[in-house]
Formats: C-alpha cells, sequence, structure tokens
C-alpha cells in the first residue's frame, strides 16, 4: 500500500463532512489537517 498526501480546497466543508464523504467513495482517510482558513471578506478583497 502507497501513502499519498493531498492539498484539498473546499468553500464552507467541515472537517467531518469531507471525511464521510471520502470514505464513501471508498478512500480511506489517514488524517485531515486545516492548514489556512480564510474569511470571505479577504477573498472578496483578493478578487
Amino acid at each position: 500500500m502507497t501513502n499519498i498526501n493531498y492539498i484539498l480546497k473546499v468553500k464552507d466543508a467541515k472537517l467531518g463532512d469531507i471525511q464521510k464523504a471520502l470514505q464513501q467513495a471508498g478512500i480511506q482517510v489517514r488524517s485531515i489537517l486545516e492548514v489556512f482558513k480564510e474569511d470571505a471578506k479577504g477573498q472578496e478583497e483578493a478578487q
């Protein structure tokens, strides 16, 4: 078995919801880490 690390960017999702969706798709989840959180105001200014 090979371990692979991915970075996933989502909008308005909770860690538990992401884990459930991946497991329902047959993907074994080892861990999920939140590395950066941006508020909606910051996104609007950037655009």
